[in-house]
């Protein structure tokens, strides 16, 4: 399909009163992306010359998320004037005054829509050389929807509004899916002859097809095969269903591409994470952003991950990952929290209840349980052991602390940073480290340990404690 002459309008001005919200309609996140981001990301992929959202309510935040994640587009804003048909009279304004190619029409709140629909439509179009063309879709409960309303032979003559139709137009169940393709002279033509006289006072796009049969030029309707695809929403039900229906096709087409997935309903997965094959969801997996799954992992039960990558062959389970690079064959969980700048190198591990931050650990090394380890360097093949801190805050400023390679730490330590504990130096258990260890060093507090006899039998009389002790003493 040639894409020389085509331009797509993508209609985002409304508020979305439905949504109950404070922020727009099309502003709702749907797998990873806003809805407007799903509309604009299917009208750039058409690698059309023009596209244009046009814009409304609350537009400063609408046209910042445009003009950082879709900088080609030319945005339009809509005036005083309300409906469709004025939404894209402001977008045709946006095009050059001689573009003569096709225009589609499409919306903000229809995320499903796909390339190969919108495809096929403007091929439709075009080669039965049609003024406009309208998708529509042939539902079960067609209230709310504008009624498509054909001859007897099956042509298309209008489109009628719920609010303008009379009770024989509502019984029909053939209705406006919202999508259209037009050729730019006719509809500028058309749009110009279109009034207000409904009864919402509104300038109809569907009024513009009516005019171009109105002057002998051909018009058709097609309905769509799957519904799904120009399902819109307009409350937070349909958002919901929506959401369910597009994450059950995600993940059916991961499933295809070599990815087992044991529970669908409870995997949820953003249009934006890449898995490789062999890779394993388990249920409660929610992946999201940039993250990616290498070949052969295993993730879940009940992981959240953001924007992390997990090597090859590496397990995590029941943890909390942000931001954060997971080695091949690594380990991580259960119960574990990865925050932002956390590297785990290949075979490493970092166990139960351990929460990272901006932490490097090398290729080997293991924080295996109850830990903190935060603004910290750590070797390779090392072990920190059980309910160790890095202390990298004074109250004023964070700090750092490097470990080295092959070190052996105690349990229940605390490295008060800034410090440095060379290659092949240990730790005592119960240790503060406040001072650097030196490469094979062993660091420890002298602190010798002091027994007050008969304390409790003297000081806790009658417990059970002191009747204990004298028992045993007897």
């Amino acid at each position: 399909m040639s894409e020389v002459h085509l331009a797509v309008v993508v209609l985002a001005a409304g508020e979305g009163t439905r949504m109950r919200s404070a922020k727009p309609k099309v502003m709702h996140e749907l797998a990873g992306l806003p809805l407007l981001g799903h509309a604009l990301a299917t009208a750039s992929s058409l690698n059309a010359e023009y596209v244009v959202p046009v814009i409304r309510y609350k537009k400063e935040l609408l046209a910042d998320y445009i003009r950082i994640n879709f900088p080609d587009a030319i945005i339009a804003e809509q005036d005083e004037i309300p409906g469709t048909g004025r939404a894209v009279e402001c977008a045709l304004d946006m095009l050059p005054a001689d573009f003569s190619g096709s225009i589609i029409v499409t919306s903000g709140d229809v995320p499903m829509l796909d390339l190969e629909t919108l495809e096929s439509l403007v091929q439709s179009h075009l080669d039965g050389g049609f003024a406009a063309t309208v998708l529509t879709a042939i539902v079960e409960d067609p209230n709310g929807y504008g009624r498509i309303i054909r001859s007897n032979d099956g042509k298309f003559i209008q489109i009628v509004e719920q609010r303008d139709a009379d009770a024989e137009q509502l019984e029909i169940n053939e209705v406006n899916a919202g999508v259209y393709v037009f050729e730019a002279s006719h509809l500028r033509t058309a749009l110009a002859k279109v009034g207000l006289h409904n009864s919402q006072g509104e300038k109809y796009l569907t009024d513009a097809a009516a005019e171009l049969l109105h002057q002998k030029l051909k018009v058709q309707a097609l309905a769509v095969t799957d519904n799904w695809l120009v399902a819109g929403i307009n409350d937070r039900v349909q958002l919901s269903e929506v959401a369910a229906e597009l994450n059950y096709r995600i993940c059916e087409a991961w499933q295809l591409a070599g990815v087992s997935i044991l529970d669908p309903s409870s995997t949820w997965i953003d249009v934006s994470v890449s898995l490789g094959e062999d890779v394993t969801l388990l249920p409660g997996t929610h992946l999201k952003g940039e993250t990616v799954i290498e070949p052969g992992a295993t993730v879940g039960p009940e992981v959240i991950m953001v924007n992390s990558r997990v090597g090859a062959r590496a397990s995590v389970v029941k943890s909390h990952v942000t931001d954060s690079i997971i080695g091949a064959d690594a380990t991580v969980g259960p119960f574990s929290y990865l925050r932002p700048g956390t590297e785990l190198g290949a075979k490493g591990k970092i166990g139960t209840f351990v929460e990272t931050k901006n932490a490097k650990i090398g290729a080997g090394s293991k924080v295996p349980h109850l830990s903190y380890v935060g603004d910290a360097v750590i070797g390779e093949e090392s072990n920190i052991g059980a309910g160790t801190i890095f202390a990298n805050y004074d109250g004023v400023s964070k700090h750092s602390t490097t470990i080295g390679s092959h070190v052996r730490t105690g349990s229940h330590n605390v490295f008060v940073a800034p410090i440095k504990i060379e290659d092949g130096a240990y730790t005592a258990a119960g240790t503060v480290v406040r001072k650097n260890v030196s490469a094979g060093d062993l660091a420890m507090n002298v602190a010798p340990q002091r027994n007050i006899a008969d304390w409790v039998v003297a000081k806790r009389p009658g417990t059970k404690a002191a009747e204990a002790a004298q028992k045993a003493k007897n």
